[in-house]
């Protein structure tokens, strides 16, 4: 089955691998400049206490791409799977993935909360849009 939406379900997973890739650039040279020991029997907070916001940063975001996301690969195969996958529900997708990159970018490099907000704000209702279209298209 070839759908178009499922490129963009495609170009989000690849983006959260990106984010992954710079957590960990981000990540380890923090963990080796402060000589942080990871302690399995402290509460996870106290070693992310320890870690410079910036690169808190990435790794908040990257849950974040595994949060509500999830919800938008739900809806999208089964926009993809009823044969919906194309026109006004591919751009919605598109738009989806776009914001939450955009999420991404201003969460990771200057993470200022009311931006950051009225993206995901933005990006809920499309991802809403898409999942009041995939009922439908599915019922």
């Amino acid at each position: 089955m070839h759908s178009p939406i499922l490129a963009p379900v495609t170009a989000l997973v690849l983006w959260s691998f990106v984010v992954l890739t710079w957590l960990y650039a981000a990540r380890i040279p923090a963990i080796a400049k402060a000589k942080i020991v990871y302690d399995p029997f402290q509460p996870v907070e106290m070693f992310h206490a320890q870690l410079p916001a910036r690169a808190r940063w990435k790794a908040d975001n990257y849950n974040h791409l595994m949060e509500q996301p999830t919800l938008f690969y739900a809806v999208a195969l089964v926009l993809a799977l009823s044969g919906a996958g194309d026109g006004l529900n591919l751009l919605l997708a598109w738009t989806y993935v776009g914001l939450r990159i955009a999420h991404s970018l201003v969460q990771i490099l200057i993470n200022k909360v009311l931006i950051r907000f009225a993206i995901f704000s933005v990006s809920s209702l499309v991802l809403l849009a898409m999942a009041i279209r995939a009922a439908i298209a599915g019922f």
